[in-house]
């Protein structure tokens, strides 16, 4: 859901960068995953979420000094999937098109996505296969199909582009 960057003040504060595109969905949550490397664990939100720019801030119990925040510094912001809402037909979370198949329209295969971002016009998925390393636009040009029964992402995309 996005990442601690920075403390934010000097009562425990802390400056999170939301990877959501609607920011203040964290504000929802009353209790948030927070961790690196594996080692997460639950922390709930002391105050409300309040939309500072194009980030947030939030100050968690238990984090009421400038120390504490800095500490949390780095870390990744998540909530049970459980707690996501409910996705229409035509929406995924990108973690769940992670390790998914994608072949071209003539069945010919491109790899498995590693990763989707953002680079400021659309999303992006980053396709690999071996060496090859394939850059794919996230958008209905490209992508024709979504398929989570079969694992698989079709494209409309040529092997030697």
């Amino acid at each position: 859901m996005g990442r601690i960057v920075a403390p934010y003040g000097l009562k425990g504060w802390v400056r999170i960068e939301p990877y959501s595109a609607a920011p203040d969905s964290l504000s929802a949550y009353p209790a948030w995953w927070v961790g690196r490397n594996g080692d997460w664990r639950e922390l709930k939100v002391a105050q409300s979420v309040l939309q500072h720019g194009a980030s947030l801030v939030a100050r968690f119990e238990g984090c009421a000094e400038r120390d504490a925040a800095l500490a949390l510094k780095g870390s990744e912001v998540a909530v049970e999937r459980e707690a996501l809402p409910q996705n229409a037909n035509d929406e995924f979370y990108w973690a769940d098109l992670v390790g998914l198949k994608v072949v071209n329209v003539k069945d010919e295969e491109l790899g498995v996505v590693a990763e989707l971002f953002e680079n400021g016009a659309h999303a992006v998925m980053r396709v690999v296969a071996g060496e090859t390393e394939r850059l794919l636009p996230f958008v209905e040009q490209v992508v024709r199909q979504v398929d989570m029964a079969q694992g698989r992402i079709r494209v409309e995309w040529e092997l030697d582009w």
